[in-house]
């Protein structure tokens, strides 16, 4: 899997010659190969630099580009100039989301070139996915699901967050997984106020919500989900608020189409927990896209005005939190279509209690 030709498809629009890929992420979406190396890409011929750990693994699965070894006889920057000269580049594009500024200063000092920022050409490219991208996507959420399957088994009384975080990583790993998509949020008690918590030593009480928000990556590509579950018997407030956010994420989900702006989608969900009364008590936006990294763009929240294209992966994520109490996060992540969306997550999210 590459994606070479489509990068080297949008230059002309960007008014460029080549584009060059520094970060990981770039990387492995132009050559489908992690090898800690730069991708050049030009409308006439395609160049991957890495150093010899890399070169013969980077032979077998590299394709559409020649690989070019560096080291300390052949640095990297004095191959690139040597591209420069005889492809003709004048203005060459590069991540600006990426590079620091000493990299930059370094590019900018042994290159012949003009160096244009050029970091909305590749987002843009990323932000759709094609069918081989979504295959893994789905593979990877598949993974997850098996994952929360599993640890309903393990929840129970007593149980400590950082148990339930480590044994869902052991799930999914053993599941192929080839990594976490982040590190696992597991939250119990009025730790489920936090939406971004870390895992402690506090063990689950009977009687209180587990909020666990975890994914994985299979092929290079992410996944995500979050699941609030019950351990004993909630009480009524916390049943009328795990149903109010299970409703936004419905409304949000149905709202979901191709062409509506992020914000559009996320007003579907708040709305539903405005009106509960809950408004102050969502914190975040409602969803951001994903892919090879757990957080891309386009986003869902109240100040994303760019409208969604179709192939687009964005999470549908809303939450209640009650300071010092409980909170809920209900998670799946859907694939915008013309027509609508289709959900990738297929583990069930009417309340769960254990």
């Amino acid at each position: 899997m590459n994606h070479l030709k489509e990068i080297a498809g949008a230059l002309e629009a960007y008014g460029l010659d080549a584009m060059l890929l520094t970060s990981q992420p770039g990387e492995f979406y132009a050559v489908g190969f992690h090898g800690e190396g730069t991708v050049l890409v030009s409308g006439g011929e395609c160049r991957y630099y890495t150093d010899p750990r890399y070169t013969e693994a980077a032979g077998r699965e590299v394709s559409g580009a020649l690989v070019c070894e560096t080291g300390r006889e052949q640095p990297l920057r004095c191959q690139l100039q040597q591209a420069v000269e005889e492809l003709g580049i004048a203005r060459l594009g590069f991540e600006q989301g990426y590079m620091t500024v000493a990299e930059h200063e370094r590019y900018a000092a042994s290159l012949s070139c003009a160096l244009a920022p050029a970091q909305k050409l590749v987002d843009e490219l990323r932000a759709v996915k094609d069918g081989e991208e979504l295959e893994r996507m789905e593979k990877a959420q598949a993974i997850t699901d098996e994952a929360f399957s599993a640890i309903l088994e393990f929840l129970r009384p007593g149980v400590t967050e950082q148990a339930v975080a480590a044994r869902l990583q052991y799930e999914m790993l053993r599941r192929g997984a080839q990594r976490m998509s982040f590190d696992p949020i597991v939250v119990t008690g009025p730790n489920g106020s936090l939406p971004h918590g870390v895992p402690g030593e506090r063990p689950i009480a009977p009687g209180s919500f587990v909020t666990m928000d975890f994914g994985c990556v299979w092929g290079g590509y992410c996944s995500d989900m979050t699941r609030t579950v019950a351990v004993g018997e909630p009480t009524a407030e916390m049943r009328k608020v795990y149903h109010t956010v299970l409703e936004a994420q419905r409304a949000g989900i149905a709202a979901s189409r191709a062409g509506l702006t992020g914000r559009e989608v996320d007003a579907a969900a708040r709305g539903v927990i405005d009106r509960a009364g809950y408004g102050a008590c969502f914190t975040h936006s409602y969803g951001h896209s994903l892919g090879i990294e757990i957080h891309e763009s386009p986003g869902a929240g109240p100040g994303s005005e760019q409208p969604i294209p179709a192939g687009v992966v964005i999470s549908a994520e809303p939450g209640i939190y009650l300071p010092g109490r409980f909170g809920v996060r209900i998670e799946d992540v859907v694939v915008f279509t013309p027509e609508g969306c289709r959900n990738l997550t297929k583990s069930p999210k009417e309340l769960i209690i254990v």
